[in-house]
């Protein structure tokens, strides 16, 4: 059981670490994930259409993010490229890096959906008449962003607590903040007990809105069918 004065610490600390997770955690995280899926699609559909130069790019862009570690990916863009003039606040960094790294992980994911929608659907929007872009974007995406949504928002949810790495570049998110009050309190266990249960919390609210998009996808799907 919780002494009095370590559920005082637990109330007042509380508000104090949830702040920065709704006003920098969150933000910070609904920013990077948007630019990472407008670069996984944009790498996905490079490669779906296999043009061999821009594949090659898109194929390298995704074995250097997926294939090193994203702290030190975090410290590479804010520490060091501040030693070739290249100086960025904390917050752009922090979601650069996220972007980048979250969009080598999401490309992946939408190129195996858009070559999991059958080859036939691209066939009859061209005899239609649409162009390769049209039926693209109007039969072929869409159907592939269905059978995505589920494992981006696993994506999305990891990423919500991948951003405490950006602590370490003092993004003053809600874990930095909590480093903080520990130094101040030396209370370690009960603190990080305290901002882990703020991240399930925020994990919990995005899984049930994953579990709602994914009935009204299968709704939708059914309708459609």
């Amino acid at each position: 059981m919780f002494s009095g004065r370590l559920w005082e610490l637990f109330i007042d600390s509380f508000p104090k670490i949830l702040i920065p997770g709704l006003t920098v955690t969150i933000p910070l995280t609904v920013i990077s994930f948007t630019f990472a899926l407008i670069i996984a699609v944009i790498m996905a559909l490079v490669q779906f259409a296999n043009v061999k130069v821009l594949k090659q790019i898109a194929r390298f862009y995704i074995w250097i993010f997926r294939g090193t570690p994203l702290l030190v990916q975090l410290f590479v863009v804010f520490f060091g490229l501040s030693r070739i003039g290249i100086l960025l606040d904390p917050f752009p960094a922090a979601v650069i890096v996220f972007s980048l790294n979250e969009g080598a992980y999401c490309a992946e994911t939408i190129r195996a959906a858009l070559e999991s929608v059958p080859k036939g659907q691209l066939e009859a929007g061209q005899c239609v008449g649409l162009t390769y872009l049209q039926t693209i974007f109007r039969i072929v995406l869409p159907q592939a962003m269905r059978t995505a949504f589920p494992p981006l928002s696993n994506s999305l949810i990891s990423m919500v607590k991948d951003t405490s790495l950006a602590a370490n570049i003092t993004v003053t998110e809600m874990f930095m903040v909590t480093q903080r009050i520990v130094a101040r309190t030396y209370e370690p266990l009960l603190l990080y007990l305290e901002v882990g249960l703020i991240y399930l919390i925020f994990s919990t609210v995005l899984t049930w809105v994953q579990r709602f998009g994914e009935k009204k996808l299968a709704s939708y799907g059914h309708k459609e069918g």
